[in-house]
């Protein structure tokens, strides 16, 4: 999951993350207060990858979240 500071960021990582990776499904886009925010305007925008098959490259991953100032969730 890729976690943005924002509605624009989380929409063009997302369609950047279907175009890089061939996604089969298109990512989906998420918005929820992440542990410990109690403030709703704290919350990030999420891009929910489905990867059961384990081959996307977490590194890559990485890389384009930060491109868009922000992280990689695992888990």
């Amino acid at each position: 999951m890729l976690v943005l500071p924002d509605r624009d960021a989380a929409g063009e990582a997302a369609d950047e993350a279907g175009e890089r990776f061939g996604l089969n499904e298109e990512p989906q886009i998420v918005r929820e207060a992440l542990a410990g925010e109690d403030d709703a305007e704290d919350a990030q925008w999420l891009v929910v990858l489905e990867d059961p098959d384990g081959r996307l490259d977490t590194a890559a991953l990485r890389v384009l979240a930060e491109e868009y100032d922000g992280w990689l969730e695992v888990g």
